[in-house]
């Protein structure tokens, strides 16, 4: 690879995604795999393509994604955190574009831990009176 590449890292949950980009045709690789076999869901394909469609970048941009942990949901929201983040790096006139759809924003919600002497993070053990 001659051109110049990006690099930016992007966390929903669990989930930890390494993007690179590119200039190229559009193609998605996570994983190795084509996007569409990695992603079988669609919300999740969807998901992924949204700072491209945002920023016009569809077919001008070459993506490779590494994504590991977390779930197909959680990872698709890394991958999107990561390629507008990269995209920043690429071109930072994107900024208010990427900044105004909110895909800068690192979303924090995680998993709240267990805590002791109960079922659950909130969930308690079924309390019986008599």
């Amino acid at each position: 690879m001659g051109s110049k590449r990006f690099y930016a890292t992007g966390k929903r949950k669990s989930a930890v995604a390494r993007v690179w980009l590119t200039d190229g045709s559009g193609s998605i690789m996570v994983n190795n795999k084509p996007m569409d076999e990695y992603f079988t869901v669609e919300v999740a394909r969807k998901l992924v393509f949204q700072p491209l469609q945002v920023t016009e970048m569809n077919n001008k941009i070459d993506v490779m994604v590494t994504v590991k942990g977390g779930g197909v949901t959680g990872q698709a929201g890394a991958v999107k955190h990561g390629i507008a983040k990269a995209l920043l790096e690429y071109n930072a006139d994107l900024r208010p574009v990427l900044k105004k759809a909110g895909f800068l924003t690192r979303d924090a919600r995680i998993k709240e831990r267990k805590k002791y002497g109960q079922r659950g993070a909130r969930a308690r053990f079924q309390f019986s009176k008599r």
